[in-house]
């Protein structure tokens, strides 16, 4: 089992930053993928960014390339999601999940869940 803890959410203006953690707790040993996503009120959750524990590879959704950058720590115990130049849009629910072996964008390939975050980006 792997248990996440996800942290560093808040309210700020249009352009601000946010720096998100997830706290990683459980069996993690072998090659992991770890991923953020997020959901608004009335959206389907959708991908943000995922690692490839492994070998490090990332992933970003369009949205957010060049403005969000997600990254781990050392020990592999705290995935980070660095956001920048923050929008309305951004506004979510974001979640830190995991999968093991190879990673993937679809929501349901992800068996462990964090409680969720939330961010509220204000014009």
């Amino acid at each position: 089992q792997v248990q996440l803890a996800e942290s560093g959410g808040d309210s700020v203006q249009t352009g601000g930053s946010l720096k998100l953690s997830c706290a990683v707790s459980g069996y993690t040993y072998g090659s992991y993928c770890m991923g953020w996503f997020r959901q608004a009120p009335g959206k389907e959750r959708e991908g943000v960014a995922r690692i490839f524990i492994g070998t490090g590879s990332t992933y970003y959704a369009d949205s957010v390339k060049g403005r969000f950058t997600i990254s781990r720590d050392n020990a592999m115990k705290t995935l980070y999601l660095q956001m920048n130049s923050l929008k309305p849009d951004d506004t979510a629910m974001y979640y830190c999940a995991a999968r093991r072996w190879a990673c993937s964008g679809a929501v349901d390939d992800y068996n462990f869940w964090g409680q969720g975050t939330q961010v509220t980006v204000s014009s």
